[in-house]
């Protein structure tokens, strides 16, 4: 299971009167499997409540908490708030960017216009409520589908190695899932920090990690990712390789930091490592860190930074339209993926790069 922070946002806003409709994808049930399971209807346009605005959404992205919210698995994201029989929230899109169309009086910050990006729940659709606190003005150097690519990945790349990791100029970084929708992002994090990055992927993707900045690559159909080499950090961002295998990765005092992990468990869906990680942590000398991430505006505009400055460029690699957003998901889950899959809801989502943009 991925240990991105999934939590509820408001309840779905009452429906606005005089008519006002979207379009949106719908999903009335649970199931691991994509297909059929969506279908894009008109439904209401959200209103706006205390500290929201509403965004006409251009692009959103897919990542694997996605799928948990699809699939309502593992169980205890049922009991979490998303609904225990069926989806409480019918359309599962989690990261946005895209404009400001209406401000809550009592939102700030923001105006009409502003070209935003962020998190919120309910993303495949036309509009969206979003919180203030989960949303941060769009990198100008972005498209709408790279800026959608980011809020989700970004933030947690950002803060696994910076909050987790503690990375510093100088550590010996290896990222174990380089070329996915976080390993893009934190490959070149760990780059802007001033480490030496190892990515770790498959034989068709290790040109992507290295042109990310990656100073060494390792095919892991190839090479063993134990092979010798310690490193300060470890950032596992998926799979379910056990906590023996990684520490021996480790120097003695390095850290581990786990992002992702995934099994077929409908309990678990591969916490059980974060458990035992946890358990572990305080009897060995290295530092066994899960991470459960929690996106904010704060981290975004950190993230920001990283952007205009041509240090972190997000990864497309694919782009679907709205009424394709479960074959999105269904790439995700083949592992076929380069980067971020983005879904594009409005021709603003194909929006050309700010002149000097690095695309």
């Amino acid at each position: 299971m991925t240990t991105t922070k999934l939590e509820p946002q408001r309840g779905p806003p009452a429906p606005r009167t005089g008519g006002q409709t979207m379009k949106a994808v719908v999903q009335t049930h649970y199931s691991p499997a994509p297909e059929n399971l969506f279908r894009t209807a008109q439904i209401d346009r959200p209103t706006i409540g205390g500290g929201e605005v509403l965004v006409r959404v251009h692009a959103a992205s897919v990542d694997r908490g996605t799928w948990h919210i699809m699939a309502g698995l593992p169980y205890p994201i049922r009991l979490a708030g998303f609904g225990i029989r069926r989806p409480k929230y019918p359309n599962p899109g989690r990261s946005l960017a895209g404009t400001v169309e209406a401000v809550d009086a009592g939102a700030s910050g923001f105006a009409s216009g502003d070209q935003v990006y962020g998190t919120c729940n309910g993303s495949f659709a036309e509009y969206a409520t979003v919180r203030t606190d989960q949303l941060a003005p769009k990198p100008s150097n972005l498209t709408f589908q790279q800026a959608a690519a980011a809020p989700i990945s970004a933030v947690t790349a950002l803060q696994g190695l910076r909050d987790r990791g503690r990375v510093q100029p100088g550590h010996k970084v290896l990222i174990v899932g380089a070329s996915g929708g976080v390993g893009t992002f934190a490959v070149q994090i760990a780059k802007a920090f001033g480490a030496e990055v190892t990515g770790v992927c498959s034989t068709g993707k290790v040109d992507l990690v290295r042109s990310l900045g990656a100073d060494h690559v390792i095919d892991y159909t190839a090479g063993d990712v134990d092979a010798g080499q310690r490193y300060d950090v470890v950032l596992d961002t998926g799979g379910h390789r056990s906590l023996r295998r990684l520490r021996r990765t480790l120097t003695p005092r390095g850290t581990l930091v786990i992002v992702g992990s995934e099994t077929d468990g409908r309990w678990l869906g591969g916490f059980d490592r974060t458990i035992r990680a946890l358990l572990l942590s305080p009897f060995v000398s290295q530092k066994l860190a899960p991470l459960a991430s929690s996106e904010n505006a704060g981290d975004l505009i950190v993230l920001t930074g990283l952007v205009e400055s041509g240090q972190v460029t997000p990864v497309v690699d694919r782009t679907y339209p709205l009424e394709e957003a479960a074959a999105a998901i269904r790439h995700m889950l083949d592992g076929k993926a380069r980067g971020k899959l983005v879904v594009s809801v409005s021709p603003s989502g194909m929006q050309t790069p700010h002149p000097g943009s690095t695309p």
